[in-house]
Order: C-alpha cells, then sequence, then structure tokens
C-alpha cells in the first residue's frame, strides 16, 4: 500500500513539474514599440504551422484575445504581423529506484534496481512579431510546455500558452 502511495505521490509531482508554460523574449533593441498598435496575421506563415487547422484557430483566438486587451487591433493596413511557429517532442524522464525508500515496512524488492519511463508530448510554439513595412522581425516570444490530447482541455491549456508569451510584449527597455 506505501508503495503504491508513493507511486502516486511521485506521479503528482511529474505532473505538477511539467504543468506550467516556460516563456523566453526576444527583441531588437533599437525598435519603437510604441509605433505598433495595428496587428494582421501573416497568413503565408499561419499556413505552414504544422498542425490541425482546429489548433490553429484555438491559438489565433487566443492571440485576438490577448492582443485586444492590452490595447491592440485588427487591421487590414497593420504597423506589425503575427506569425506563429509550432515543435512537437516527446519529453521522457527515467527514474531509477535503487530499492530504498522512507518509512518503515516490508519491501520485496529491497536492493534491486529498476527504472521506471515517462513520456509526455510537450511542445513549443513561437509567436513571432514582424514590422509590416520593413518585412523585418522586431520580436519573438517562446513558450514550452506539455501538451494535451482532451478536446476539453485544449482550449484553456492554448491560452494559457499564449498569454504566457504575449505577457512579455511589448518589451520593457531597461
Amino acid at each position: 500500500m506505501k508503495t503504491l502511495q508513493f507511486i502516486s505521490l511521485g506521479l503528482l509531482f511529474i505532473f505538477a513539474s511539467c504543468s506550467s508554460v516556460r516563456v523566453n523574449a526576444d527583441y531588437d533593441k533599437n525598435v519603437d514599440f510604441a509605433n505598433y498598435n495595428t496587428y494582421a496575421y501573416l497568413k503565408s506563415s499561419i499556413d505552414k504551422a504544422e498542425i490541425s487547422d482546429l489548433d490553429k484557430k484555438r491559438i489565433l483566438r487566443s492571440i485576438d484575445e490577448v492582443m485586444s486587451s492590452k490595447g491592440f487591433s485588427k487591421s487590414e493596413n497593420p504597423s506589425m504581423l503575427i506569425s506563429i511557429f509550432t515543435k512537437e517532442r516527446e519529453r521522457v524522464d527515467v527514474y531509477n529506484n535503487a530499492g530504498f525508500g522512507w518509512g518503515w515496512g516490508w519491501n520485496p524488492y529491497w536492493g534491486m534496481n529498476y527504472n521506471r519511463v515517462y513520456t509526455t508530448p510537450e511542445g513549443t510554439l513561437f509567436i513571432d512579431i514582424i514590422d509590416a513595412k520593413s518585412k523585418e522581425l522586431v520580436w519573438q516570444g517562446e513558450g514550452s510546455g506539455y501538451l494535451t490530447k482532451d478536446t476539453n482541455k485544449k482550449d484553456e491549456r492554448v491560452k494559457e500558452f499564449v498569454s504566457k508569451i504575449l505577457a512579455q510584449y511589448p518589451p520593457i527597455k531597461k
């Protein structure tokens, strides 16, 4: 029974550790971001994103929500273009148990080494902001974290990715 509790606790830590989105952003320090107030999507790059059309819609809707909450508006004559790019990979975690543990009780596997391998789908979403006139990349945000196949949780997860990435836009110059 204690072994089952220990394994359950371990799984809880595993899933809790990969529940957050890790973000990073980079930008051109010579750009005045105050000049950007309208946006449109760079259709050619959106079409190239290797994800389902449903997931593309989820991402674009989430970007629209966050950008409008920050005071930006969509336009036919935008000051910036938004592009997305995605990557997916399997995250592999290997846990080694040497047969030693905490607490009291008898362990029939005492001293035996065994490994447990867990795989989790992990994805990275890149959001690029491109100057509409010069067509140069001026800001790039990146978010990585676990993915879900549960359609009821996909909207929530995509919103978390997008909102955490765009929380870093526009950059605050130091």
